[in-house]
């Protein structure tokens, strides 16, 4: 194995790091969308630190879910 080889692996984990970050920030912010929609359509006005938190523990348990898919 030579030094481009494990150049190459360096920036490709790298470059999957990044975009496995981009989208859990994306998909963070759609949770919060659809909890604020949602609590809305129901009549509730939470405030935005329970719609945080609630779209928090989604988003990690969504990625944590797909961390644990055989």
């Amino acid at each position: 194995m030579g030094l481009m080889d494990i150049l190459g692996d360096l920036v490709q984990n790298v470059v999957a790091g990044v975009v496995m970050l981009v989208f859990a920030i994306l998909s963070f912010f759609v949770t919060v969308f659809v909890i604020g929609t949602g609590a809305q359509l129901a009549g509730y006005s939470p405030d935005g630190n329970f719609a945080v938190l609630s779209a928090a523990i989604i988003a990690a348990a969504t990625i944590l879910a797909g961390l644990m898919k055989e």
